[in-house]
This record gives structure tokens, C-alpha cells and sequence, in this order.
């Protein structure tokens, strides 16, 4: 049976959010493919997870028997974070653009799974995990546009998922979600409506073909 992680880290919740119902509309057609499959659920704007401390950063390298108990019990948070990574068949990430990056709750999940010598490294003991993310945007930032210098989320994500972790990246980009709530941008409806659409389709498209490629 296939397992999906799937982590969400939009402030918003359900259809407001652009990630989270274009991950949802993801998550229901793999789960139409793998209706024996197991899902992995964080939200990390519900249930945040901690930001790495000085215990967390240091435990890994200290030898078992000298780990203080902060120490202890940091890393025992991060290696359980870890595996449901390890555990996955595939994974999706709603990661939202706040202010040209990625929401700081899923930085902190990011900071946490990603272990020199265990997740990341020589050999990364989840590598070459399909990895969705549903990169969604108020404006856009695609090239050619006025702000495309300003893309920090796909770069930043595609160097730490991919260089970092090893995962095999793919994103979904729902832009210009602020059309529809910003009169200055009304002139851009259509094309948000369009990129909606888009997004939406390649959701289940993606999902289809996952669970195509995980059964060969």
C-alpha cells in the first residue's frame, strides 16, 4: 500500500487558500488510486512543529551516551518527523508565497527533517522520492514578469528538497490569488482564473500519473 505525506502550511483554511484546495484536489485523486493507501497529515499552521535550538542542532553529533535530555528529546522530535519522510511513497507540500518565501512553520519543518548523514549527505535515505508542491502566489513571478527576480519559494525549494534531500521536485503554481480581493489587479482576473484551472488539472494529473509510475 502506497504512503502520501502530505504537509500543508497555509495560514488560511480551505477553499480561502489556494495551497491547501489545490493540494486537497491532489490528495483526492491519489487517494482515488490507493484507496487501500495510508496519508500522512501535517499542518503546520494548526500544529506547528518546534524550530531547531541549539539541543536539536547539536544532538545528532553527540555521542548517545553525552546527549543531555534537551538534547535527547529534541532529536527523538526531529527522527520522528524523519521518518514519516522515510516512510513515504510520495510526497505534497502547500507552500504558499508570504512575502517572496516560504511560511516559517515549514522552514521549521524543513530544518528538522533535513539530518547531514541520514537525510541529506552522500547517500539520502530518502532520495528520489516524488516530491508535488503546490507553489501558490498572489502575483507572479514567473519569467519575463517585473518581479520574476523576486521568486525566492521554487529556487530556494528546488535547492533543498532536490540538492539538499535528493527528493525528485515537481511543483503546481496557482498565481495572481490576490486578483480577485485587489481592485488594482482586476484587469488580471482571467489569468488568475486561468491559472486556477490549470493548477486544479494538473493536481489530478499528477496524481494519476504518481500512482501510474508507483505501480510499474
Amino acid at each position: 500500500m502506497a504512503t502520501l505525506l502530505h504537509i500543508d502550511s497555509s495560514v488560511f483554511d480551505g477553499e480561502v487558500s489556494a495551497s491547501r484546495s489545490v493540494a486537497a484536489a491532489f490528495r483526492g485523486t491519489w487517494k482515488e488510486q490507493h484507496p487501500q493507501g495510508t496519508v500522512i497529515y501535517r499542518d503546520l499552521a494548526a500544529h506547528p512543529v518546534p524550530h531547531i535550538t541549539a539541543d536539536a542542532h547539536t544532538a545528532a553529533a553527540t555521542d548517545p551516551a553525552g546527549r543531555s535530555a534537551g538534547q535527547a528529546a529534541a532529536l527523538a522530535a526531529r527522527i520522528r518527523l524523519i521518518e514519516e519522510l522515510e516512510q513515504a511513497d510520495a510526497v505534497l507540500i502547500g507552500a504558499p508565497m508570504y512575502n517572496f518565501s516560504i511560511p516559517s512553520t515549514l522552514k521549521a519543518w524543513l530544518d528538522n527533517v533535513i539530518l547531514l548523514g541520514r537525510t541529506s549527505g552522500a547517500a539520502p535515505s530518502a532520495k528520489g522520492t516524488p516530491v508535488t508542491v503546490v507553489a501558490s502566489r498572489g502575483g507572479s513571478y514567473a519569467p519575463g514578469t517585473p518581479r520574476e527576480d523576486c521568486e525566492f519559494v521554487q529556487n530556494y525549494l528546488r535547492a533543498v528538497l532536490g540538492g539538499s534531500l535528493g527528493l525528485d521536485v515537481d511543483f503546481i503554481v496557482p498565481e495572481l490569488t490576490m486578483a480577485p480581493r485587489n481592485p488594482a489587479m482586476s484587469a488580471l482576473i482571467p489569468l488568475y482564473e486561468a491559472s486556477r484551472s490549470r493548477a486544479f488539472e494538473d493536481a489530478a494529473a499528477k496524481a494519476r500519473e504518481l500512482a501510474e509510475r508507483l505501480a510499474a
